[in-house]
């Protein structure tokens, strides 16, 4: 029987390290150089820099900054909770301090923006998904809500990486705190497609009279698998079989063209899918 299984502790711990690299590449080559500020202990290390007329390099910053929090983190969470953590920080610091500061935007926001979004989305996307963090504010929102429970991670977080932004604003210019404001939505958006998988399938409801054979020339045609859900129509009072089909995106239409052609009045609902794994998709991991 197929089910998922956690990834080996190795593969993790590769994750982070790629992700940290993606990361301390989009920062060091895009982000400082344009000084777009989005947010985080990074983003603090940017501002730190500048003010200090480029003496202060990001990654004694965000190493700084990282170590008091990872000394109470150790005291109130214990040493299981900062483990990939520690490793995450330590990482980000070391790609800071070994990649050369180049500026490969050339001082245009749009495309440091754009692809200071897409690099260090990628290579969060790959921390998230080894169940990481790079420390930071992460840590310090974390630490806050342990006393303030009635807030949520989140939200402090949310607080936190604003009032950096912001600062970004005063140092930098308030069109770069702009454009720092669509990379962080990029980076967001590019770290979620990672996380919930990059190939978009859709999803069919179908209720109509002829429910077996629309299901069997689905099956036929398309070679999709159909699942039959009973239901009753709340207004009428029938029991129906609503049928229920996933495909790929190019598929949609041929199922629509099928209902159409056996029942012109069925009911259709099409919806996205982010990620299908078993047979037919994505094969579905098995355990060893």
């Amino acid at each position: 029987m197929k089910f998922y299984s956690h990834k080996p502790v190795y593969a993790e711990y590769l994750l982070l390290f790629c992700g940290t690299a993606l990361i301390a590449l989009g920062i060091q080559w895009l982000y400082d150089p344009a000084g777009l500020v989005t947010g985080g202990f990074t983003g603090a290390a940017i501002i730190v820099k500048s003010l200090s007329g480029n003496k202060v390099p990001l990654w004694f910053t965000n190493f700084a900054l990282n170590v008091p929090v990872f000394a109470v983190a150790l005291k109130v969470k214990g040493k299981r909770f900062i483990g990939k953590t520690l490793f995450g920080t330590v990482m980000l610091s070391a790609w800071l301090y070994i990649l050369p500061a180049l500026d490969m935007a050339k001082g245009d926001y749009i495309l440091a923006a754009i692809f200071g979004g897409v690099i260090s989305g990628a290579g969060m996307g790959l921390v998230l998904l080894a169940r990481g963090t790079t420390g930071g504010t992460d840590m310090v929102a974390v630490l806050i809500q342990h006393k303030l429970r009635h807030y949520s991670v989140v939200q402090i977080m949310e607080v936190i990486d604003g009032l950096v932004v912001l600062a970004g604003m005063y140092v930098f210019g308030i069109k770069a705190g702009l454009y720092a404001i669509v990379a962080i939505y990029i980076t967001s958006k590019v770290s979620d497609a990672l996380l919930e998988g990059l190939k978009y399938t859709k999803t069919a409801f179908i209720i109509t009279k002829y429910s077996d054979r629309v299901a069997e020339t689905i099956m036929q045609r398309l070679d999709r698998g159909v699942t039959g859900l009973y239901a009753k129509g709340m207004y009428s009072g029938e029991e129906k079989c609503v049928l229920y089909c996933v495909v790929d995106r190019k598929q949609i239409v041929d199922i629509k063209d099928i209902v159409a052609e056996i029942d012109r009045d069925a009911f259709v609902i099409v919806s996205d899918a982010r990620e299908v794994l078993g047979e037919g998709f994505v094969e579905a991991l098995t355990k060893g």
